[in-house]
């Protein structure tokens, strides 16, 4: 709802008012409120804005992607047409905006605090096909996964020239809880995001670089946000089956009428169940199961949200092969060495949410959130390196509690002469409670052979941020100081006693933007920002810092060269003072030198016709370690260069689609570059035809049927038969050409 009052001060009328979608009232955060060609304004978290306007009559367009634009004046509400040119605008006047197909000529480019990219995140949110978690992660421009351990395992992450192993140099959250997993035995930063349903993300934000006061551990190539519905526009019931014994079922079902929507309160439930046996000569037997549950209520000035969800998968893997058994055919591109492999894991999270408006326009936010989470994983990546009699296979295992609280005071000041100032003062802590973390080395998954690692790791983190952004005509200024207290703690079984440690870090933050006029803006952002190390690592290995700190830049444009095309292009650099290199095969650090990164990143969105639209990114990057030796000075798996695109499809009469690629080039496995992991060419098809009541279609990957390589590394192993350890590419096979019909009913 919008709701709109005037009133005249120094010659000037101030709109105030609040924009909602027509179907659900939810809020609309950054839909266009646009005076002229040359003034406009965002609304808020809250759907809420304030401009002033010189004449009662001057008309306001207010456009949000993916909805039909709305025109309004001092006066009256108009029907997208031209406004009345006498009166004053009623209080209380009920304006909402309605849904509609993406039109990227009424996309304007306006100010934002924080949101250079939030255009096209929305356009390939609405545009592009979502199957899966996984997917989402691929909307962000550059970004590549790799699966190396049967689906069940959080997808390796490559992003701005990081090999940014499970997560650790990207910050993930969901509805503002963080995903990564700080101390995982497997992995620091471990960012498993397969408890995510696709279906019910609604919105999702991502930021390059450390500029961001609101993000911070992990934040140093950039962070990822999702967030569900509050509530659904819809129910709706999806059946999908193809290939590979490939199954699932998806449903998410409005509980609440409408009249209970407008008094405020809302509740869905969602469940998500699949299975798959994948490519490989030994079946995966994945299976995943999703539930999650969602109520909203409003008691006063306050709106109060509960989200409950629960996660559990388990599967077999074939894990990483040596490329040269398959080059000798003593196994195939799907097959294995060790079928002693796979995991299990999952975990039950609650979320208690409540935003509260406060006198005089401040509004307070607070989160409170607990988990509890399991993990265990079998995998064998060397074989017979280290023992040449029963084998090199590993177990890891660990549980956790997690306990975290995030708050936000905030308020959004206009001035009479045109200007404002967004400020937020924002405060958070977690606790993890790590149960025993083991490592072991095992034969037939259960025979314990000896014990690597095993002990109790604590960690405690505490931070406080102020962030401010002052718009003035033209220019917006974000200038934001970030602290953050770390503390470790651990209880180390084979080398007693326990230690601890902890350390502070403050990380400032500045962005400025010029927004020229409607169609075109320049930006550049500074900031400090950094990784945290593993708790075991701090205690452990002194010689490896505790938050090591990450230095970056962007120099930026956002523009619109002609109506239908939206441009996004940067060239920035990233400075780590130390980068660290956590091998989760034998659990061991290894403290790297400063390293730089510096790059080039081009995003175009085009709209060919009313049903047709073109979408491109390409991403340049030289890393390199600053420490070492040239020519032995490359960063493994480091990516030079990348780039994703393809076309989308919508018809009015129901049929839609998309056909789009990935491309990735040859990039160092090792410092040298003596050992290469080989790029690729992938492409995937979707074809829909939807109507109001019901769905149907088809998804396929690897359309083209390629022969790919999903992960590879660097790995010493040597297989039965061979006189000695051979350093060689060990590579998780990409999926092959694959199919799936799917089929949904909406009510």
């Amino acid at each position: 709802m919008l709701s709109a009052v005037s009133f005249q001060l120094h010659a000037q009328t101030f709109i105030q008012g609040k924009v909602t979608d027509r179907q659900t009232h939810e809020p609309l955060e950054n839909a266009v409120i646009r005076q002229g060609r040359e003034k406009s304004v965002l609304t808020d978290a809250q759907g809420n804005f304030r401009l002033s306007v010189r004449h009662p009559e001057d008309s306001l367009l207010i456009s949000y992607v993916g909805y039909k634009p709305l025109c309004i004046c001092a006066a009256q509400c108009c029907d997208d047409t031209a406004c009345c040119t006498n009166g004053v605008c009623r209080r209380g006047i009920d304006l909402q905006l309605e849904r509609q197909d993406i039109d990227l000529r009424t996309v304007t480019i306006v100010p934002a605090p924080h949101a250079s990219f939030h255009t096209i995140s929305q356009i390939d949110l609405r545009l592009r096909p979502v199957n899966s978690a996984q997917d989402l992660m691929r909307l962000v421009p550059g970004l590549f996964l790799g699966q190396h351990q049967g689906g069940g395992l959080a997808e390796h992450i490559f992003y701005r020239g990081f090999d940014a192993d499970h997560g650790t140099d990207v910050n993930v959250s969901v509805d503002g809880v963080p995903v990564n997993l700080v101390s995982h035995i497997h992995g620091q930063g471990f960012a498993d995001l397969h408890f995510l349903i696709p279906e019910l993300v609604t919105h999702y934000d991502y930021g390059k670089g450390p500029y961001y006061a609101e993000y911070g551990d992990f934040t140093t190539a950039g962070y990822v946000a999702f967030r569900t519905a509050d509530v659904l526009d819809r129910s709706e019931v999806k059946v999908e089956g193809g290939q590979f014994n490939s199954g699932r079922v998806m449903a998410k079902l409005d509980l609440l009428n409408a009249e209970a929507l407008r008094r405020g309160q809302s509740a869905y439930l969602a469940g998500e169940a699949a299975y798959t046996d994948g490519p490989f000569d030994r079946a995966q037997h994945l299976r995943r199961l999703n539930l999650f549950g969602k109520y909203n209520t409003s008691i006063a000035r306050t709106k109060l949200t509960v989200t409950l969800s629960a996660f559990e998968s388990g599967w077999r893997s074939s894990g990483e092969i040596p490329q040269r058994a398959v080059g000798k055919g003593m196994i195939g591109q799907f097959g294995y060495i060790d079928s002693a492999q796979g995991g299990t894991t999952g975990r039950v999270t609650a979320i208690l949410k409540a935003r509260t408006d406060l006198t005089r326009g401040w509004l307070f936010e607070n989160q409170a959130y607990y988990m509890h989470y399991y993990f265990t994983l079998h995998y064998d990546p060397t074989f017979f390196a280290d023992d040449s009699v029963h084998g090199d296979q590993l177990r890891q295992q660990e549980r956790r509690d997690i306990a975290g609280y995030n708050g936000r005071l905030s308020k959004h000041i206009y001035f009479d002469g045109g200007g404002d100032l967004q400020t937020a003062i924002g405060l958070g802590a977690q606790a993890n409670w790590i149960g025993l973390s083991t490592l072991e080395h095992t034969v037939d998954q259960h025979v314990v052979l000896d014990t690597l690692q095993a002990g109790l790791p604590r960690e405690y983190a505490m931070n406080g941020y102020v962030d401010e952004n002052f718009h003035w005509g033209k220019w917006l200024v974000n200038g934001g100081l970030r602290l953050d207290w770390t503390g470790f703690r651990y209880l180390d079984y084979i080398n007693p006693p326990a230690a601890g440690r902890a350390k502070l870090i403050a990380s400032p933050k500045l962005n400025i933007s010029y927004t020229c006029n409607n169609n075109l803006q320049f930006y550049l952002k500074l900031g400090k920002g950094y990784h945290s190390n593993d708790a075991r690592v701090v205690i452990v290995q002194r010689g490896l810092d505790v938050l090591p700190a990450a230095y970056g830049a962007d120099l930026g444009v956002n523009w619109k060269p002609v109506p239908g095309l939206i441009v996004n292009a940067a060239a920035w650099t990233l400075s780590l003072q130390q980068e660290f290199i956590y091998n989760a095969d034998d659990g061991t650090m290894s403290p790297g030198g400063r390293t730089l990164r510096r790059g080039v990143d081009l995003s175009l969105r085009y709209q060919l016709t009313p049903w047709l639209f073109g979408n491109i990114d390409i991403n340049y990057c030289r890393a390199r370690d600053l420490q070492a030796a040239k020519g032995e000075d490359y960063l493994p798996l480091a990516v030079p260069f990348s780039s994703t695109g393809g076309v989308e499809l919508k018809f009015r009469n129901g049929w839609n689609g998309a056909l789009s690629y990935r491309y990735m080039i040859d990039r160092p496995a090792n410092a040298d570059n003596s050992l290469v992991a080989r790029g690729y060419f992938v492409t995937d098809l979707t074809a829909n035809y939807t109507r109001r009541k019901w769905e149907a279609g088809v998804e396929v990957q690897n359309l083209l049927n390629t022969t790919w390589r999903e992960a590879q590394f660097e790995t010493v192993s040597r297989m039965r038969g061979e006189a000695a350890p051979v350093d060689d590419i060990s590579f998780t096979p990409g999926t092959p050409f694959f199919a799936k019909l799917k089929f949904g009913i909406f009510f």
